[in-house]
This record gives C-alpha cells, sequence and structure tokens, in this order.
C-alpha cells in the first residue's frame, strides 16, 4: 500500500510554479479567462494568479475564422461538410469548453511548447473536468477530430492507448451523426480544393457571380463564404467570413446598422480605405 502511495500522490501533486520542461506536473484549480482567442482546443487560464494559454493534445477543434484557410480546408474534408459548416462547429466547439470550464478544473502539462503568437506562454496539456478529460469529450461530442501533437499521458506506456480510445470516441459520434458528423447527412457537399489548387476553383459551393465593375478577388480567403451578404441583416458569424472582419469588426458594424447602403461601411471605425475596398465585394 505505501508503495502505491508513493507512485500515486506526486503525480496529482498541485504544483504552482511549472519549472524546467519534461516532467508530468499536475495544476489545480485552474480557472478559464475569458478571451476572444479561446477556442475548442486553445484557452487561456489562471494558475494561481498566473495565466497561460494551453492547447489540448490529440484533438483538433474546427476554426472559427478564415485566419487559417488550409485548417479550415483540411477539417471540411474530414467531417465531409463545407467550410462555413466547419466555422459554425467550431463556434459550437468554443461554446462547448467554456460551459466544461466554467468550474475549477485540473491540467497536467509538461511545459511542451505549443508555440503561439501571444506572449503569454503557451503549453501543450491534458485538461481534467468533473466529466473527465476534455479532449475525449469534444471528440465524443463530434466537436473535435483526433489530430495534433500526441503524448503518453501520466500513468501510460505509451500514446497507443489514448489513440485508440479516441478513434473508438470519433467513430461513436460518426454514427451517431454528433456535432460536425450530423452536418453531411443533410446533404452532398461539393468538393473541396486542396491548398494547392485553391486560386483555381471554389472550396465547397459557387459563389454568385459579382458585378463586373468589383469582382471580388480570387485570393485563397476570399473564397471561404458562400455568397454575398445583406449588409442590415448579416449575422456576425456571417460577418466573420469574410476575411478581414474578426469579431470586433464585426460587432462594430452590427452596431452602426442601419446602413443606406453598403457603401456606408466606409464610416465605421477602423475601415480605411484599404479595408474598405477589400470587403465591399462581399455585400450586396
Amino acid at each position: 500500500m505505501s508503495r502505491a502511495l508513493f507512485v500515486v500522490v506526486p503525480l496529482w501533486l498541485a504544483i504552482v510554479n511549472l519549472g524546467a520542461s519534461g516532467d508530468w506536473v499536475t495544476l489545480e484549480n485552474c480557472r478559464l479567462i475569458p478571451n476572444p482567442a479561446n477556442d475548442g482546443d486553445n484557452f487561456h487560464a489562471s494558475v494561481n494568479g498566473k495565466e497561460y494559454i494551453f492547447r489540448l493534445y490529440f484533438v483538433d477543434a474546427p476554426e472559427t475564422d478564415a485566419a487559417n484557410p488550409a485548417r479550415l480546408i483540411e477539417q471540411a474534408k474530414h467531417f465531409g461538410i463545407t467550410v462555413p459548416q466547419v466555422i459554425e462547429v467550431g463556434e459550437e466547439a468554443k461554446s462547448f469548453v467554456r460551459n466544461k470550464l466554467s468550474a475549477p478544473f485540473t491540467v497536467l502539462t509538461r511545459k511542451a511548447n505549443a508555440m503561439g503568437r501571444s506572449d503569454i506562454e503557451r503549453f501543450y496539456a491534458f485538461v481534467q473536468t468533473k466529466d473527465g478529460d476534455l479532449g475525449e469529450q469534444l471528440i465524443a461530442k463530434g466537436l473535435a477530430r483526433t489530430h495534433g501533437r500526441r503524448a503518453t499521458p501520466p500513468g501510460a506506456s505509451s500514446s497507443a492507448v489514448e489513440r485508440q480510445r479516441l478513434k473508438e470516441l470519433e467513430d461513436e459520434a460518426k454514427q451517431h451523426k454528433l456535432g460536425g458528423w450530423s452536418e453531411n447527412t443533410e446533404r452532398s457537399p461539393a468538393p473541396i480544393a486542396s491548398p494547392a489548387t485553391i486560386p483555381s476553383r471554389p472550396l465547397t459551393v459557387q459563389i454568385a457571380s459579382p458585378p463586373a465593375a468589383s469582382p471580388p478577388s480570387t485570393s485563397r480567403n476570399e473564397r471561404l463564404f458562400p455568397a454575398k451578404f445583406d449588409i442590415n441583416t448579416a449575422t456576425e458569424k456571417e460577418l466573420r467570413l469574410i476575411p478581414g472582419i474578426g469579431p470586433v469588426m464585426a460587432r462594430r458594424i452590427i452596431d452602426a446598422r442601419p446602413f443606406r447602403s453598403a457603401d456606408d461601411l466606409k464610416k465605421v471605425n477602423g475601415i480605411g480605405d484599404k479595408k474598405y475596398v477589400r470587403i465591399r465585394p462581399y455585400f450586396n
């Protein structure tokens, strides 16, 4: 009995200072920090008053905007859905994680650098909620795919067991048409181009022919939405499909309504001449 305790207790010992990378440490009583950059597999958290960013091992939740076209294309192919549907599922995953992490949670990390563009340290991690492993929950709900950085979980002999577990959960989600898997039962989406062929054809559906006077650019980002939008009725989610419009700008556009026409976008704070020229073709 004493030997068993010697093995288990250090694994779950709450450690505030992450220290050097390599050894697994367990961080108890972590709390989610609201941040626009949070999504289904990547989020800010407070550990004893210090802020970190954690990225889940083994899983990849759908993107929530068009900032990474290649990743969107991969995810759309995996689930067999359109790119706009991928973003919708990404928003569902983000909401699901926000709900699961509304109570204190536990993080297990080896301080493996997950890179990122923030000045805040970002580490790969396993996350335990009151309902179990967060990554497994996302896969089971069809809100993520088995993908990304892998590691041997604490107490396991290899990563193969966890990979098999996630594969079984993903197969069940697909069989029961959950999350992203539910979308491909309603329609049969058009083939999605590989990154190398993006400039030559649409990714998912035909884009309505724009007026000859101001045709949209055929760049990679600008082929990720299905049609033109009404400036006075487009939802925040639809606005964020447009390259160059993030959550802050989408909210500014909505708050500035009603517009006489999309030409009035120039009056929105933060929309200069260059941004206007870029986004105007996406509105009627």
